[in-house]
């Protein structure tokens, strides 16, 4: 197992809970959109990793995580205290299965997320061979107050931003929804499916297994 050392550049705190950051990226750091990597911080002069998933697409020359804050967690009770230019670790070698690759081509690509897990979805939508394998891809993120959407300017306008306009072709559409606040949308996902109400607010088919594909990335209770 090879750890490269990378600096940071960049972070956001979406809330007193959530924060992103951007790190720079060693040239030798290869991974499909989708997958994760076990990052971290040296601890007493041992390395202390965590899974993440990679927000930034492969294309992109930095990299980019989204983490939550546990007051208590081994790892994130420090690395929510990171500065630009402090060092993380990054295993070399990425993992996962929520990647394209394991999907069969169809019509409509779902994407339904909770909380931090839009990160390994951020990567999917901002590839461009997402979309030559479906007509749609909808993703949805869901979160207890708004100020928890993370990304959520950025993903109103993916199919006008001035790159990925280019990939997206107008077949991205992206759906948030809020549990503990007011919100336009209110509700668990999974309630908008049951009760057969998220088809017509986004005005697509009704899902259909033999035509649609699902990724799901989450809390225990979504998934």
């Amino acid at each position: 197992m090879a750890l490269l050392k990378e600096k940071v550049t960049s972070i956001h705190h979406w809330t007193d809970k959530t924060f992103s950051f951007k790190t720079t990226r060693d040239i030798s750091f290869r991974f499909k959109n989708g997958e994760f990597a076990m990052i971290g911080l040296e601890i007493d002069g041992k390395p202390l990793l965590r899974a993440y998933s990679v927000v930034s697409p492969n294309h992109e020359d930095h990299l980019e995580f989204l983490s939550i804050k546990v007051p208590n967690g081994p790892l994130t009770s420090k690395l929510q205290h990171i500065k630009v230019n402090d060092e993380i670790i990054v295993n070399s070698k990425p993992t996962g299965t929520l990647v394209c690759d394991y999907l069969l081509p169809g019509r409509n690509l779902y994407l339904f997320s909770t909380g931090t897990g839009l990160a390994p979805f951020m990567s999917i939508i901002r590839d461009p061979e997402t979309y030559e394998k479906f007509e749609r891809i909808i993703l949805t993120h869901t979160v207890r107050t708004p100020e928890e959407l993370a990304y959520k300017d950025f993903l109103n306008n993916l199919n006008n931003d001035e790159i990925y306009s280019e990939i997206t072709k107008g077949k991205f559409i992206y759906f948030n929804t809020v549990t503990r606040e007011k919100w336009e949308r209110k509700g668990r996902i999974t309630e908008w499916i049951k009760e057969n109400k998220l088809w017509g607010h986004l005005s697509v088919e009704k899902f259909n297994p033999k035509e649609d594909r699902v990724m799901i990335c989450g809390s225990e209770s979504m998934t």
